[in-house]
């Protein structure tokens, strides 16, 4: 049985090492972050399967030659098959290695059993300690369920990218089809009624379909390569619009619609709406990071979070003349925002209230236990995503929105601000010998008493 988890282990972590490997070479080369997985998850599962391949052909083995030779044969082979396989069921080639020397057929090249080999050699030899100590660690079902969890999710990114992958077949047979009535001209149907059709069916690869092309720059389709082409040309434009948002200038001020460029209605909504966002993402991370409900607002009423929307805030003023920059940089500068912008809330929430909302000094790499390097990776990530793909969308919509939404709920957010601050500082300073002086305070203490407070700020520490 523990062999067993030690196969679970090896094929989720080499699984991880294998997108590192293939992340990190592609973000040189394009100054950008690069997520080379499927569709989702940072995970690369055919490293992961050699891996388990490996220990299963060299369990007997103790010569290091066999290991190396053995692993680089059958891994090799396999790789061949495989990419048959995918290429006959599926119509689509991943990689091409015909431009280079020493390959049979594209699909695998001489480099290739020198890498098994090796990787065979350095998990035998090197890191199997490592995984068996890994295992032996923690509980037998902890150290199987742990793993069989990321094994469940990575096999769900694979079946969702096995679907994608149908449906953009389908939608590329669907814009041939088209391109070949345009050209017979046999339908009785214009040509810009037959362009709008085609542009249409290319409309509707979007998210997951748009995602895996943007994974797999190079991915072929022997059928359908022109419609594949038009589809990598249209994913291209879509990053030229959403970098217009940022540029577009109506000089005419009658002519400019409710929430114009990034003014303050606009960014009122950012700030409603990264707190929404951010009680969504802490209560969803409480179910999977901890195991259950809990309660994460940062109001005494309504489902937000000020710090996640003050921290979009900060990151669209602070980033938005950087639209044009290299992802590489949008992602480090929102990092460092980001991780600032949440330490001197914590800094100012424990000097003004006497409180503390959280606490990381048990994390690696924390600056006074107020924020740390894990969280200002997911704050650049954040504002990476935020400003090129959620933004430009986002402002076209407040656009849209009616005057009077806005003023309702900034004067509910105020109230509810003001009574949440008071509040707090009440339950930092209520004791005894400290009851309330006026009416206004009387009214804090019976609606927010401690069993309240608790209840909706958990991990809040009374620092006086």
């Amino acid at each position: 049985m523990r062999f067993l988890c030690e196969l679970l282990w090896a094929f989720v972590l080499f699984s991880l090492l294998g997108w590192l490997c293939r992340a990190v070479p592609l973000a040189i080369q394009k100054r950008k972050p690069v997520n080379p997985g499927f569709i989702i998850l940072p995970f690369y599962p055919s490293a992961g399967l050699s891996a388990v391949c490996i220990m299963l052909i060299t369990y007997h083995m103790k010569n290091p030659w066999m290991v190396f030779l053995g692993s680089a044969i059958a891994l090799t082979v396999a790789k061949y098959l495989v990419s048959i396989a995918f290429e006959r069921f599926f119509k689509f080639k991943w990689h091409d290695y015909s431009g280079r020397k020493f390959t049979l057929n594209g699909y695998v090249s001489l480099w290739e059993p020198l890498i098994y080999g090796s990787a065979a050699l350095l998990l035998k030899f090197f890191l199997l300690d490592y995984i068996e100590l890994l295992s032996n660690s923690m509980p037998l079902w902890l150290s199987i369920l742990i793993p069989a969890v990321f094994c469940g999710l990575i096999i769900l990114d694979l079946t969702l990218a096995a679907v994608t992958i149908t449906r953009l077949r389908r939608n590329l047979r669907q814009m041939k089809d088209i391109s070949n009535l345009l050209r017979d001209k046999s339908s009785g149907l214009t040509d810009e009624q037959l362009r709008a059709e085609y542009e249409k069916k290319m409309l509707k690869s979007k998210r997951f379909r748009v995602r895996l092309v943007k994974a797999f720059p190079d991915m072929k389709s022997f059928d359908y390569e022109k419609q594949l082409g038009d589809m990598k040309a249209y994913i291209h434009g879509v990053r030229v619009k959403n970098d217009a948002v940022y540029d577009v200038k109506i000089e005419n001020p009658e002519q400019r619609p409710f929430a114009y460029g990034l003014s303050c209605t606009k960014l009122f909504w950012l700030f409603a709406v990264g707190s929404l966002f951010g009680t969504l993402m802490e209560t969803v991370w409480a179910l999977f990071a901890e195991g259950h409900f809990e309660m994460r607002v940062g109001v005494v009423y309504g489902p937000f979070i000020p710090v996640y929307g003050g921290g979009a805030v900060a990151i669209t003023l602070c980033l938005y003349k950087l639209h044009k920059a290299k992802d590489l940089i949008v992602y480090l500068a929102s990092a460092v925002i980001g991780a600032t912008f949440e330490y001197f809330c914590s800094y100012f929430q424990e000097m003004f209230l006497g409180t503390v909302s959280w606490d990381y000094s048990d994390t690696p790499f924390n600056i006074d236990g107020r924020t740390n390097l894990t969280f200002a990776l997911i704050w650049g990530l954040l504002g990476l995503t935020w400003l090129r793909y959620i933004y430009p969308t986002f402002s076209r919509v407040v656009e849209k929105i009616p005057k009077k939404a806005g003023t309702v709920l900034f004067i509910f957010l105020l109230i509810d601000g003001v009574l949440t601050v008071t509040a707090i500082y009440r339950y930092s300073t209520r004791t005894p010998d400290n009851p309330p002086n006026n009416a206004y305070f009387e009214f804090i203490d019976n609606t927010f008493n401690d069993d309240y407070m608790k209840f909706i700020f958990p991990h809040m520490t009374n620092m006086r």
